[in-house]
């Protein structure tokens, strides 16, 4: 393990609260080949939020807002037929991957900068555009890793409570930013942990009311899975936003790694400074493969809509709260400690997600297969009747 990347090392750097001069001396190490301490697994700042225990292999995993549909059969086969090439670099596969991904979103191929996932240009832009003086605004509840990234930095978060129709509260988030001369605000659409909304409307209001100096951070993971209309155009207008897109969620890719954000080139460029090297042969084959299959998302779509609504209407019939949700996960209100139900669940075989301190007696449920899901409903009506009697 090399110094930079061992955990003594990421600890000191928390408790200094790193300068944005040590971080360009980060970005020269690892140009060379170093590895930022928040891409090891043994930083307990970056750790993987959704990471658990042994799971038995028996057990219903709904916990990480995964897909268990997997790849599609286009992309399983071009994913097998360039496995044996693994031995080389191979960057004409990643080039391809961002040409495609560019036709489709109506940009030019300057404009999109692929990634193994979303997570790795979410903390890039944190670590590029936020600072001691430039803080990170985001919504709570919302997705923690970009406020683990700004923690590392030393960089303020200012958390804005969701509306109260779960939206991003835009103008609370742009009074925030023009206070406090932010450097992002972040905006999930739709929201993780809540699977909810932000009109499109809402967005372009931000984007035309922000401070100059701050970029609109917007997160597109679960995008696929409503029927929002993309903002991949605002990208195409040269706006202030870096737009994120992931395979792991609607495509079934999570194991797999592939990814993109997409901006200006001014914009995405500064998130080059943070990490360099060849993008994964599987991922990079297994979404240009999948992004050419037309029917694809509204197909899967409505798979997953089927089951979350039925879901849904089991729980209404049942009287128990929740939060609706147009995502492939949904907030359950256990009018309790909510660890307290997810432990409960755990000894049924059923891994539901993790609690936000914002919302503590809500848990995020993942929408897993129509199966999963039954076996979730049966054990839901036992424990809950356990915890409540």
């Amino acid at each position: 393990m090399s110094i930079i990347s061992s955990p003594q090392y990421a600890e000191q750097n928390l408790q200094r609260q790193l300068s944005r001069r040590s971080f360009g001396r980060m970005a020269a190490l690892v140009a060379a080949g170093a590895s930022l301490p928040f891409y090891g697994e043994a930083s307990l700042a970056f750790a993987q939020l959704s990471k658990t225990g042994p799971i038995p292999p028996d057990a219903v995993k709904i916990n990480a807002n995964e897909n268990p549909l997997g790849p599609c059969p286009e992309a399983l086969e071009a994913i097998s037929k360039v496995i044996a090439k693994g031995g080389r670099y191979e960057y004409g596969m990643t080039d391809e991957f961002a040409k495609t991904l560019a036709d489709l979103e109506g940009l030019d191929t300057e404009y999109i900068l692929p990634f193994p996932g979303s997570s790795d240009p979410l903390h890039r832009a944190v670590l590029a555009f936020c600072s001691k003086e430039k803080p990170f605004v985001m919504s709570d509840p919302g997705y923690e890793a970009g406020g683990r990234a700004a923690q590392f930095i030393g960089a303020k978060i200012v958390k804005v409570p969701l509306t109260p129709t779960h939206a991003h509260d835009v103008k609370g988030m742009v009074k925030a930013a023009t206070e406090r001369k932010a450097g992002l605000i972040y905006i999930c659409n739709p929201n993780n942990p809540t699977g909810t909304i932000t009109p499109r409307a809402d967005i372009e209001w931000a984007l035309a009311n922000k401070p100059e100096d701050t970029i609109l951070l917007l997160d597109e993971a679960y995008i696929h899975l409503s029927e929002e209309p993309l903002c991949s155009d605002l990208v195409a207008m040269d706006k202030d936003v870096i737009i994120l897109r992931t395979f792991s969620k609607l495509y079934g890719m999570a194991g797999l790694r592939a990814g993109a954000a997409m901006g200006r080139p001014d914009l995405i460029g500064k998130l080059k400074n943070f990490g360099a090297g060849a993008l994964p042969l599987t991922g990079m084959a297994g979404a240009t493969a999948s992004l050419k299959v037309k029917k694809l998302v509204p197909e899967r779509r409505q798979i997953i809509k089927d089951i979350r609504e039925d879901v849904f209407s089991f729980l209404e019939k049942n009287k128990i709260e929740f939060v609706p949700s147009v995502s492939n996960c949904f907030m359950l209100n256990a009018r309790m400690p909510a660890r307290r139900l997810v432990n409960a669940m755990q000894k049924e075989k059923i891994y539901i997600g993790r609690v936000w301190p914002a919302w503590p007696t809500h848990a995020r449920i993942s929408i897993g297969t129509k199966e999963e899901m039954a076996k979730f409903k049966t054990a839901l009506l036992k424990v809950m009747g356990e915890l409540q009697a």
